[in-house]
């Protein structure tokens, strides 16, 4: 049976409803929904319910009804701000559609092409069509293309100007092969569970920081002309039971109203602020009623509390009924249109199951959405770089541009984060000999079209864990250089850059010597080595969550080396946490490096920043701790057990402590904070200056209109924060200045601000935080809606989580 969770005593879609059953009943409950919103204005509590205990296994899904509310009827969009020009177009195109074009935006159709999905074209009206392809880390599964450093890299750098610099570089590839729309960015998952398989894909599990570089990542996409489907919403933190399987449903993330909107849905709402094209909702439940069908979600959150514009598109398979999704606000689903849309919506608005007014409002959405970006003039054609099979004859579209060479450099660069360095043990001063170890460190073996894993991340693996059904779980890549993680979300690189490559490449120009030895795991060390460096990884991939935060096979290998060198470095390409306690502490280990997924530059940057012709400048985008037990709960994923064998339930019953809110809840003691990373250079803080802004609102809530992002108030800037970096050593640097506030009865401190001066020696810069109502704000169930709390909040600034030597206070 499907969930969806509409209210117990009318269930719209028990099991997968045709869309002609029960005309009758369902235009009757079309007339009470306008009472059904009205009677939910003011609802103060949401999932509060979940979890009722029961004595056997639950075995029908009608235990569930109810715990996510209704929210109907799905708002039509108003075309409000910079959208109202696009809506003008696209409501007078939509009028001289016929029902069945209409019905066809809304569904994928099969077609030649490696375009993940694509809508067909409307000849007769000019419309051309939309290609929606892969992914948020760049164009997938064709040639011509760029590796770009993976979501994750983008958070270690903490550089907003390179997350837009980046976005338009890929947009442009996106925009050359006839892709209209680019599926990313991605923040869900914001990263709650450390091994969950696809936290690579985002940016950070910091909802600010992940916010803002989504935000530079949606209108540098689109500045192209290119739109964004930000994802997966909402609460899609694991891969385990993330679809329904056998009798099994999808895991259901319980989630209360104050936790949704304090960390899950805010960066959602930078991505709309910055007019996202599309939101693209998730295969998992969300209090028992499915992401794709969840009208408290879609029309509630999304559709009505942020006024989002643009269309929901499904993710691929994730709509479980016909009625309910069209009703609960979804849009357009992918890959087709069947087996629940297609002729069955048609017939159903035919028989006055669903008014037409309805399907008009999924039309207008995407038709605006193309105009709104310019893709009905001088955009390529719908997927002329995208070929079906590229071991055929085909076009060749080259998207790939030498003027992106340095945007991807400079990504790979500060996607590395420097956590250890015992006496200065890095930059490398003028090694003659360098001896090099571990899987990582070369490049794969195979990368042709149809070699295995080669469009989904996953041409690193061993040959013996390559599985199609994803059924065979690694910790690591064995066979060679980890540029991304696995999945939906890799990219195609034009080439690779493989730390050995680039090591080579440097011993040539220097006249220098390496040794090396990428597979055994206790390998022979020439005693005249200089440097010994280990290159290991931690995979991760879409389909599973990890196993391990750790593995035995790379922990001996380091110590082994160790054992043997007195300056080994440890270099990581991590598509997550990797927790290291078992070998750093090691007086041998000097050095230790987070390279994250740098993309196709992976070598040419570590190996810049490990001669020091760049001073690395990255800072992890989450904590690292001791031990799997920091974690507690949120080590690994839920999985189905006791009386939810068959509806595996995930209670998000640690609320809004997650990461650094938590460790700072629990004073729990990190190995490294969120927001560490050290430099070849010393930075000091001074100067530290809060000050409310004059005449600024200070009202307990936001009281103006919505617009895009929710009440335009809350982006109103009620204080301003300032102080003053400069750089102490000898060496040119960036640092990351970090604001954090403690927002009276909440966390002790939550980021609200960075800045990344690059800083001379001996210079200084001033940094300036502008910060919001929504930035002062917690998220009160009772009004449903933001309070500005009065009183004292207080104020830190400094170069990470726990190293903050500046501190104030703001009096709201």
């Amino acid at each position: 049976m499907n969930v969806t969770s509409l209210w117990p005593s009318i269930p719209l879609d028990l099991h997968p409803l045709s869309l002609s059953a029960a005309p009758t009943l369902l235009s009757n409950m079309h007339i009470m929904f306008p009472k059904i919103v009205y009677a939910l204005t003011g609802l103060a509590a949401w999932g509060t319910d979940v979890g009722t205990a029961a004595q056997a296994v639950i075995t029908d899904d009608v235990e569930f009804y109810g715990q996510s509310p209704p929210v109907y009827l799905s708002p039509n969009a108003s075309g409000t701000g910079d959208w109202a020009a696009s809506y003008s177009k696209a409501q007078a195109l939509v009028a001289q559609m016929t029902l069945e074009e209409k019905v066809n935006l809304t569904g994928g159709i099969s077609a030649d092409s490696s375009c993940s999905g694509i809508i067909p074209a409307i000849e007769r009206l000019n419309f051309t069509g939309l290609c929606l392809s892969d992914a948020g880390n760049g164009v997938r599964t064709t040639d011509f293309a760029s590796s770009w450093a993976s979501g994750i890299s983008v958070g270690a750098s903490w550089n907003r100007e390179l997350a837009y610099k980046r976005a338009v570089g890929m947009a442009g590839e996106f925009r050359t092969k006839g892709v209209h729309i680019a599926l990313g960015p991605v923040v869900g998952p914001l990263g709650r569970i450390a091994s969950s398989g696809r936290n690579w894909e985002g940016f950070s599990n910091d909802p600010y920081l992940c916010g803002a570089l989504a935000y530079d990542t949606v209108t540098g996409i689109q500045s192209v002309g290119v739109q964004t489907s930000t994802k997966h919403f909402i609460a899609n933190e694991q891969e385990t039971n993330r679809s329904p399987e056998d009798n099994v449903t999808a895991v259901s993330a319980n989630i209360d109203d104050k936790t949704i909107h304090e960390l899950y849905l805010w960066p959602f709402q930078d991505a709309v602020k910055a007019g996202t094209a599309t939101i693209m909702c998730s295969y998992n439940r969300v209090n028992n009623s499915y992401g794709c069908a969840n009208s408290k979600t879609l029309n509630g959150l999304l559709k009505t509390e942020l006024g989002f514009q643009g269309f929901v598109v499904s993710d691929w398979g994730a709509q479980h009924a016909g009625v309910a999704t069209a009703f609960a606000g979804l849009d357009m689903v992918m890959p087709s249109a069947s087996p629940y849309w297609g002729s069955n919506l048609t017939e159903a608005v035919n028989n006055g199951t669903v008014p037409e007014s309805r399907i008009d409002d999924m039309a207008i959405r995407i038709v605006a959405a193309w105009y709104k970006l310019g893709q009905d003039q001088g955009f390529p054609a719908l997927g002329v770089g995208m070929p079906g099979e590229l071991a055929s004859p085909h076009q060749r579209v080259i998207a790939k541009s030498p003027g992106n060479k340095d945007i991807l450099l400079q990504g790979a660069v500060e996607s590395h984060v420097l956590l250890k360095n015992t006496n200065n043990a890095l930059p490398l001063k003028s090694p003659e000999l360098i001896s090099l170890f571990g899987y990582s460190a070369k490049s794969f073996d195979e990368y042709t079209p149809g070699a295995g894993g080669w469009n989904g991340g996953q041409e690193s693996l061993a040959p013996a864990d390559l599985d199609a059904n994803g059924d065979d779980v690694t910790q690591i890549a064995a066979n060679g250089t980890l540029i991304s993680g696995g999945g939906s979300g890799a990219n195609m690189p034009a080439y690779v850059s493989s730390p050995a490559d680039a090591l080579s490449q440097r011993a040539y120009e220097d006249d220098t010597s390496l040794w090396w030895d990428f597979h055994s795991g206790n390998p022979e060390v020439d005693q005249s080595s200089d440097a010994c460096i280990v290159v290991g990884n931690a995979f991760a991939s879409e389909g599973w969550d990890r196993v391990g935060l750790h593995d035995d096979f790379t922990d001996a290998l380091i110590t082994n080396v160790a054992s043997q060198c007195n300056n080994t470095i440890v270099v990581f390409h991590n598509a997550g946490v990797r927790l290291i306690d078992q070998f750093i502490d090691h007086p041998n280990v000097t050095a230790l490096i987070f390279a994250h997924l740098p993309g196709q530059d992976s070598g040419r940057a570590l190996t810049s920043i490990l001669y020091g012709d760049v001073n690395p400048s990255g800072k992890l985008p989450y904590s690292v701790p001791r031990n799997e037990s920091d974690y507690g709960s949120l080590k690994n994923a839920t999985q189905p057990d006791g009386i939810y064998q068959l509806f595996p339930q995930s209670d998000f019953t640690e609320g809004i402590y997650i990461d650094y809110r938590a460790f700072d809840a629990k004073n729990i003691t990190p190995r490294y904070e969120f927001g560490f990373g050290l430099s070849y250079t010393i930075f000091a803080y001074s100067a530290l200056e809060v000050a409310a802004v004059a005449d600024a609102d200070t009202a307990s809530y936001p009281s103006k209109p919505i617009v895009e992002g929710g009440h335009e108030d809350l982006w109103d800037v009620v204080a301003k924060v300032s102080a003053t970096v400069t750089n102490t050593g000898s060496v040119a640097g960036a640092e990351v200045a970090q604001l954090y506030v403690g927002i009276p009865n909440g966390p002790v401190k939550q980021l609200r601000g960075f800045a990344k001066p690059v800083l001379e020696p001996g210079e200084a810069a001033v940094v300036d935080f502008e910060l919001t109502r929504r930035d002062l704000s917690t998220w009160d169930v009772v009004a449903q809606n933001w309070l500005l709390q009065e009183g004292e909040y207080a104020v830190y600034v400094g170069s990470s989580s726990r190293d903050l030597p500046l501190t104030g206070s703001l009096t709201v």
